[in-house]
C-alpha cells in the first residue's frame, strides 16, 4: 500500500477541502477515516502518476467498502469450527451487485471486489455531454435476478450529478432491493442534483469540495478521474 508522507504540516480550514455549507443529513455520509483522507490528498497532487492514482484508488475503494456495506443484512448461519458447533452471522440473499459507472467507476472495482470478492458486477456506459453537461447512455448490463439484489453504484467523482442520476434511474428499472451511490468525491451542486431525483439513494463520499467549475469540474477536485486511473488525455 502507497502510505508515504505528503509534505506533513499542522491541518487548517484551508487545507481540508470539505464545504460546510452542505448539510449531513442522513442520505449524505461523510467518510473522515484519517487512512481515508490521507490517501485521498496523495491523489489530488498534480503530480501523482497514473499507476500512484491507480493504486491509491485502489486501496481507498477498499477502505470506503467497510463503510458502506456497514448495514447490511446478514442471518445466523450454523458451522462447525475444530471444537464444536455454533451459529454464525453471514450476510444475507443474493450476492451484492457493484455497478460501474463507466468508465471511471471501473477504477474503483479491484479495491470493491478485494473486500466483497463474491459481488456480481455490471456496467453503466454514460458519457457527458460537454456542450450540455448531460448524461448520454451507450452500454447497460447488469446480472440476472436484480429484484433480489441490494446496488452499490460507483463513480470516482460526483460532479454535476446528471451521470449518476441517470445511472441510478435505469437501475431502478430493474428493482433492485435498495441502491447507494459511492464517490470519492463530490460538490454541492451533485449532492443537490441527485438528492433532488433519488432522494431515497444514500451518497457515501470522502470529501465535498466547493463547487463546479464553467466546465462542469469540481473544485478544488483532483483532475478528470477516468484520464488520471488511464492516463489519457
Amino acid at each position: 500500500m502507497i502510505f508515504q508522507a505528503a509534505g506533513a504540516r499542522p491541518t487548517s480550514a484551508r487545507s481540508y477541502v470539505f464545504d460546510s455549507q452542505t448539510p449531513m443529513t442522513p442520505q449524505l455520509h461523510h467518510i473522515t477515516h484519517p487512512l481515508v483522507q490521507h490517501k485521498l490528498t496523495l491523489m489530488r497532487n498534480k503530480e501523482a502518476s497514473s499507476t500512484t492514482f491507480r493504486t491509491l484508488l485502489g486501496e481507498l475503494a477498499m477502505l470506503m467498502a467497510y463503510e458502506v456495506t456497514r448495514d447490511m443484512p446478514t442471518q445466523l448461519v450454523e458451522i462447525e469450527t475444530p471444537l464444536e458447533k455454533m451459529q454464525s452471522p453471514m450476510i444475507d440473499g443474493k450476492k451484492l451487485v457493484f455497478a460501474s459507472i463507466l468508465r471511471a467507476g471501473n477504477g474503483m472495482l479491484d479495491g470493491l471486489l478485494r473486500v466483497v470478492p463474491n459481488a456480481r458486477v455490471g456496467h453503466v456506459g454514460l458519457y457527458r455531454d460537454p456542450q450540455t453537461l448531460q448524461a448520454v447512455e451507450y452500454y447497460y448490463k447488469m446480472p440476472a435476478d436484480m429484484a433480489e439484489r441490494d446496488v452499490i453504484a460507483v463513480d470516482p467523482m460526483l460532479a454535476t450529478g446528471h451521470s449518476a442520476v441517470a445511472a441510478i434511474e435505469k437501475l431502478k428499472s430493474a428493482g433492485p432491493r435498495s441502491i447507494k451511490f459511492l464517490c470519492l468525491l463530490a460538490a454541492p451542486e451533485g449532492i443537490a442534483t441527485l438528492h433532488a431525483a433519488h432522494p431515497d439513494v444514500p451518497i457515501y463520499t470522502a470529501a465535498v469540495d466547493r463547487q463546479l467549475n464553467d466546465h462542469g469540474y469540481i473544485l478544488p477536485g483532483l483532475g478528470d478521474a477516468g484520464d488520471r486511473i488511464f492516463g489519457t488525455k
